[in-house]
């Protein structure tokens, strides 16, 4: 995996983790987790730290950074000595975390646009979310090409340098919508049947 010591979050990191074992698609699987790891995106930090950004006891964060850690998800980019107590500060293993499924590496399978649904009320009520949907009958594999693209733009995303008192959301996401309303075929396509020219009002005959 290729590596970089850019800036956020100031320390050397994958560019990529691809998760193939239980344990770690399990870490991921407690959305208390999620928000670290999404702390942990701006800079390294410390447990003491990570309880005070979260409002939560540094024993209760202690282990979810633990989980984190032995799953590879987090690691200690630097420690410092304090009084008598060696300090860590663990950082991001890598920008974008996977899920490999049946040889396919796919985002991971939280549902991020739960959280992103509760995060963005507030904005909402005061005009200030900017949000689109969309709906495409395209094949899987199209699917998965404008999702290699709509990663890179996250990648972008991420690598923007951390300034100013306000913290911004991005939500994206592809899914498969098996109820959503779909045209039949217009005249003359896909039932094997010639049906000649369609006219169309106020077109010429030639």
């Amino acid at each position: 995996m290729e590596r970089h010591p850019e800036v956020p979050p100031g320390h050397e990191l994958s560019d990529r983790l691809v998760l193939s074992r239980a344990d770690q698609v399990r870490a991921l699987a407690h959305p208390f987790r999620t928000t670290v790891l999404g702390l942990l995106t701006e800079r390294a930090a410390s447990v003491a730290e990570l309880a005070v950004a979260t409002g939560r006891p540094k024993g209760t964060v202690a282990h979810h950074v633990g989980v984190l850690h032995r799953a590879g998800l987090v690691q200690v980019v630097r420690t410092r000595r304090v009084r008598a107590v060696e300090e860590r500060f663990y950082g991001r293993a890598a920008r974008t975390v996977t899920i490999a499924v049946d040889g396919h590496d796919l985002p991971t399978d939280q549902n991020d646009f739960a959280v992103a649904a509760a995060e963005s009320l507030a904005a909402d009520e005061q005009r200030e979310l900017w949000s689109f949907i969309r709906h495409a009958r395209i094949p899987p594999e199209r699917a998965e090409e404008f999702w290699t693209r709509i990663r890179d733009l996250v990648k972008e995303f991420d690598r923007i340098p951390r300034s100013g008192d306000t913290t911004y959301g991005l939500a994206v996401g592809i899914y498969p919508v098996p109820d959503h309303p779909r045209l039949p075929p217009a005249r003359g396509e896909g039932d094997g049947e010639d049906r000649g020219p369609v006219r169309r009002r106020g077109a010429g005959t030639g």
